[in-house]
């Protein structure tokens, strides 16, 4: 699974002018599923988010997580993330997982996430496959690209 991680003071996802998704402070991950991703990827990625150390501490150093500071979660899917542009000027997406196994995935994480960050604080959504505009303001800025490749099984 391929994502972007954004720390945000504040976000908001819109689908047709209502907004469908909103945080305060927090992460905004723009999360694309790509062929031979499982629940397994999911896991792993919603793992490492979860415990990233990019937010400041006391003496501003980033050593504290999104739940060490109780931040909330805006998980927007975006297949765009899994864009080719090696060769021509029209991007591929053919690493892109198939659209009904990128919701499954995506609907995963976000149960997943549900379940493991609400003690936490908020986890919202955009909304897949539907035209949004993402509103943020991005705290830093701090941007960090994630990728969570499938392992490969043993002989």
């Amino acid at each position: 699974m391929i994502s972007v991680l954004q720390r945000v003071r504040e976000a908001r996802v819109e689908v047709d002018g209502e907004v469908c998704g909103r945080i305060d402070h927090g992460l905004v991950v723009l999360v694309c599923a790509e062929r031979g991703d499982s629940e397994a990827e999911a896991d792993r990625l919603l793992a490492k988010l979860l415990k990233l150390r990019i937010f400041g501490d006391d003496q501003g150093k980033m050593n504290r997580s999104v739940q060490d500071v109780a931040g909330g979660l805006l998980l927007v899917s975006q297949f765009t993330l899994a864009a080719d542009t090696a060769s021509g000027n029209r991007p591929s997406f053919k690493q892109a997982a198939a659209p009904e196994e990128g919701r499954r995935l995506y609907d995963y994480l976000v149960q997943q996430a549900q379940a493991m960050h609400c003690a936490h604080g908020a986890v919202q959504t955009g909304r897949f496959a539907a035209d949004m505009q993402v509103h943020l303001v991005n705290d830093g800025p701090v941007t960090v690209p994630l990728r969570i490749a499938p392992r490969l099984q043993a002989a």
